[in-house]
C-alpha cells in the first residue's frame, strides 16, 4: 500500500484496527480495499475518503475508548465491521439472516466463551419472568414492556411476546399505529444474561432466532410503529425500537450498545436497525466503543426524534 497512507502496509491485514488521519491523506478520489479490521478515521467526516471507512471519530466517542474495546476482542470487532459492511447492500429481512450467522459464529467464538468464563454463577431463582401488556385503542395497538423487576430486560417469554404481539399488529389490518412503551423506570436492560448460554450449538440458536426473533415481525410493521423511551435503554430494547418509524426519548434516557465487550455483536437486529437509523459509520461508532450515548447526543445522531417528557 501507498506509503502516503497512515496505516502499515500489507501488516494491517494481521492487525486488531486501523487509523487514518484524514487531514493527513491527500489522495484522488477512488475505491479502495479495507482490510478486515476495523479502519477508523481521525478528522473532517466530509473528507472524500471518510465515507468509505469503517467509521470517523465523533464526540463523545473518543479513539482511545474505542482502541481499548477493540484490542480487547479484535476477532469480534472484525466480525462486526465486516457485516456493517456488507447490510447497506441487503434488504432488511435479508440483513437479518446475515447478522444471525455472524452472532451464531461468535457464539463459539474463543473470545465469547473467556467472557463466559468470567460470569458468576446466576441465581436459581429469577426476579420474575417477562410479561407483555397488550392494550387496544381504536386501530392503535400498544405493547409494554412489562418487567420493570429485572429492568425490562428481555426474557425467552418476553421475547416469545414480543414475537406474537408485532405478528398480531401483522395480521390485524385494521391496526394503523403501534406504540412500544416500558413499565418501570427504564426502557430495557437488554437481553437477559441469566439465559447466556442455555443455547450451545450456533447452528441451533440460529434456527431459534430464524422463527422467534421480534425483529422478523417488527420489520413489517415498522412503518406504523412508535417508540418512547425513559431510562436505559440498552442492547435488544434499543435494536428493536431503533426500527421504529418514530423514537422519541425523555430527557433523562440513555442509549448503549455493550454486546462487543462479551465478544458478540447485537444479534436482537440492531445491526441492521442501527445501521438504517444512524448509518453505518456510527452504528460502528456505537457497537465498537460500547460507549453510552446521552438523550442529547443520541437527538444529534438521529437515534431519536424527539426528546419529550410526556409522550401521549
Amino acid at each position: 500500500m501507498d506509503a502516503q497512507w497512515l496505516w502499515p502496509g500489507e501488516e494491517t491485514w494481521s492487525k486488531p484496527l486501523a487509523f487514518v488521519e484524514l487531514d493527513k491523506v491527500d489522495l484522488p478520489l477512488q475505491t479502495i480495499t479495507l482490510p478486515p479490521c476495523p479502519v477508523i478515521g481521525i478528522g473532517d467526516e466530509d473528507h472524500p475518503l471518510a465515507e468509505q471507512l469503517d467509521a470517523v471519530i465523533a464526540a463523545p466517542i473518543t479513539a482511545e475508548a474505542l482502541a481499548q474495546q477493540v484490542e480487547a476482542v479484535p476477532r469480534s470487532a472484525a466480525t462486526i465491521v465486516q457485516l456493517l459492511r456488507i447490510l447497506p447492500g441487503l434488504s432488511r429481512e435479508a440483513g437479518l439472516t446475515a447478522e444471525s450467522f455472524a452472532y451464531a459464529m461468535l457464539q463459539g467464538s474463543d473470545e465469547h466463551r473467556e467472557w463466559m468464563s468470567r460470569q458468576p454463577a446466576r441465581e436459581t431463582t429469577s426476579p420474575g419472568e417477562g410479561r407483555i401488556g397488550l392494550a387496544r385503542e381504536h386501530e392503535r395497538l400498544i405493547i409494554t414492556l412489562d418487567r420493570p423487576e429485572a429492568g425490562n430486560a428481555i426474557d425467552r417469554i418476553m421475547r416469545d411476546g414480543l414475537y406474537e404481539a408485532f405478528s398480531l399488529a401483522v395480521l390485524d389490518p385494521e391496526i394503523t399505529t403501534v406504540s412500544l412503551r416500558a413499565g418501570g423506570k427504564v426502557f430495557s436492560l437488554g437481553a437477559d444474561l441469566g439465559e447466556f448460554g442455555t443455547t450451545v450449538d450456533p447452528a441451533t440458536a440460529h434456527a431459534i432466532r430464524m422463527q422467534t426473533l421480534p425483529a422478523r415481525m417488527v420489520i413489517p410493521c415498522a412503518h406504523m410503529l412508535d417508540v418512547h423511551i425513559n431510562g436505559a435503554c440498552i442492547g435488544a430494547g434499543l435494536e428493536i425500537a431503533a426500527f421504529a418509524r418514530r423514537v422519541t426519548a425523555s430527557s433523562r434516557a440513555w442509549f448503549q450498545l455493550p454486546e462487543l465487550a462479551m465478544g458478540m455483536l447485537p444479534g436482537a437486529g440492531g445491526c441492521v436497525s442501527l445501521t438504517r437509523r444512524i448509518g453505518r459509520q456510527r452504528a460502528a461508532l456505537m457497537i465498537l466503543s460500547g460507549k453510552r450515548l446521552s438523550a442529547r447526543h443520541a437527538l444529534d445522531w438521529g437515534l431519536v426524534d424527539a426528546i419529550v417528557d410526556d409522550p401521549a
